[in-house]
C-alpha cells in the first residue's frame, strides 16, 4: 500500500469515527424529530441505492432503470418476514392473517431483502440483458411496474396483504443504525470495484468488443453486475421501510428511479464519493433546507415574501438542479473520487493552468 493509499485509509476511519461521534452527541442533544436525522437516515439509505446504481450504469455501462422494482423486493420481504406473529392477524386483517407465520431476526431479513432482489434480478437478467442502452433501460423500467402492479394484487394477498400498507415490523431509532449498514455495503462494493472483478466492469462499459478480446465473458459479468447491484438495492429496500415504517406498493413509483438516476449523475457516473456527497445534498435540499419556501406566510421583519406557496419548493429545486448540471456537466466529482491523490492531481493542474496563463501573457 503507498503512502497516498494509507493516507486515504487513514482519513477515511477518521472521518467515519467523526461522523459517529457527531450523530451521538446530536441525538443527546436534539430531538429524534429533527430534520437533521431524517436527512442522515434517508441521505444514508439513498446513498446506498445510488452507489449500488452507479456500480451498473457508471462502472459496467448498462442503462437500467429498474430500482424502484429491486427496493420494492427488498421492503417487501423484510416486513413479510419481520411482523411479529401476534401482530399479523391485525396488520393481515382481510387475508386471514398472511401466509408467514413466523418471524426472522432483523439482521437476517435484511440479507434476505438483498437475496430476494438479487435471485429476480438474475432471473430477470437472462433474457433482459441482451438488450443495450434504451431498450434495456425500457425493459428494467417496465419490470418495476410490473412488480409493483403485482404485488397489489390481492390474489396474492396473503403474502403481500394486496393493496393494504404493511406495518408494525421492527424499525430503526437511532441514525446510527442506517448509517452503519450503508456504510459497510458502500465499503464492500469500493472493494468490488477495486478488484479483478471492477477492472472488468469497467473494461466492459469502455469497449465491449475489446473487453470480449480480452477474455472477459460479457454475459457473465453482465449478470454478475446486475445481480450485485440489484442485491443492494434490496437491502436499500429494507432500510427504506424501516425509515418509513410503513411499505406499500404504490411508494415505489417509477420516480423513484427518476430520483436516484439524478442522483447518481449529480454526484457523477462512475464516482462513488460523489454518489455519497449528492445523496445527502439531494435530500438535505427536498427535506430540510427549502421547505420554507411552501409557506405562503413568510415574513422578514415586517415585509411579507411573495411567490411563497404550496409547491414553490419544487420550483426552486428544479432550477438548482438545472445550475448545477449545467456548472458542472460531468457531475461534481465527474469520474473521480475524493481522495488525497485526487485533490493533489487538482491542486496541480490548476496550478499548472495559472502557470501556462502567465507565461502567455
Amino acid at each position: 500500500m503507498d503512502k497516498d493509499k494509507k493516507k486515504d485509509l487513514i482519513i477515511s476511519l477518521a472521518v467515519i469515527a467523526v461522523v459517529y461521534a457527531a450523530v451521538v452527541v446530536l441525538e443527546s442533544v436534539l430531538p429524534r424529530t429533527s430534520m437533521l436525522f431524517t436527512v442522515l437516515k434517508k441521505g444514508s439509505i439513498y446513498a446506498l441505492v445510488a452507489v449500488s446504481m452507479n456500480l451498473l450504469n457508471g462502472f459496467t455501462g448498462l442503462f437500467s432503470l429498474g430500482q424502484a422494482g429491486f427496493m420494492l423486493l427488498g421492503a417487501y420481504t423484510y416486513a413479510v418476514f419481520t411482523i411479529p406473529v401476534a401482530q399479523r392477524a391485525a396488520v393481515y386483517q382481510y387475508f386471514d392473517g398472511g401466509i408467514i407465520q413466523f418471524t426472522l431476526p432483523v439482521f437476517v431479513a435484511i440479507i434476505l431483502a438483498g437475496v430476494v432482489a438479487a435471485f429476480f434480478a438474475y432471473l430477470i437478467g437472462l433474457p433482459v440483458l441482451k438488450l443495450k442502452s434504451d431498450y434495456l433501460a425500457i425493459a428494467t423500467l417496465g419490470f418495476a411496474e410490473i412488480i409493483r402492479a403485482l404485488f397489489q394484487w390481492d390474489k396474492l394477498g396473503g403474502l403481500t396483504n394486496g393493496s393494504n400498507l404493511l406495518r408494525r415490523f421492527p424499525v430503526f431509532k437511532s441514525s446510527l443504525f442506517p448509517i452503519t449498514v450503508s456504510g459497510i455495503c458502500i465499503a464492500i462494493i469500493i472493494m468490488l470495484i477495486n478488484s479483478t472483478y471492477g477492472r472488468a466492469f469497467k473494461a466492459i462499459r469502455d469497449d465491449e468488443v475489446a473487453a470480449e478480446a480480452m477474455g472477459i465473458n460479457l454475459a457473465h459479468h453482465k449478470r454478475l453486475a446486475f445481480t450485485i447491484s440489484s442485491f443492494f438495492a434490496g437491502i436499500s429496500g429494507a432500510l427504506l421501510a424501516m425509515f418509513q415504517t410503513t411499505v406499500q406498493a404504490a411508494q415505489f413509483k417509477s420516480a423513484m428511479t427518476y430520483e436516484i438516476l439524478l442522483i447518481v449523475v449529480i454526484g457523477g457516473i462512475g464516482s462513488v464519493s460523489g454518489s455519497v456527497i449528492s445523496s445527502f445534498l439531494f435530500i438535505a435540499c427536498s427535506e430540510w433546507w427549502l421547505r420554507f419556501l411552501d409557506n405562503a406566510d413568510t415574513y422578514i421583519g415586517s415585509f411579507h415574501v411573495p411567490l411563497l406557496r404550496p409547491g414553490f419548493r419544487k420550483v426552486v429545486f428544479s432550477v438548482v438542479i438545472m445550475a448545477i448540471v449545467l456548472l458542472y456537466q460531468r457531475g461534481i466529482m465527474g469520474d473521480s473520487e475524493l481522495s488525497v491523490a485526487g485533490i493533489r492531481k487538482k491542486i496541480a493542474a490548476r496550478k499548472a493552468a495559472v502557470a501556462k496563463k502567465k507565461e502567455e501573457k
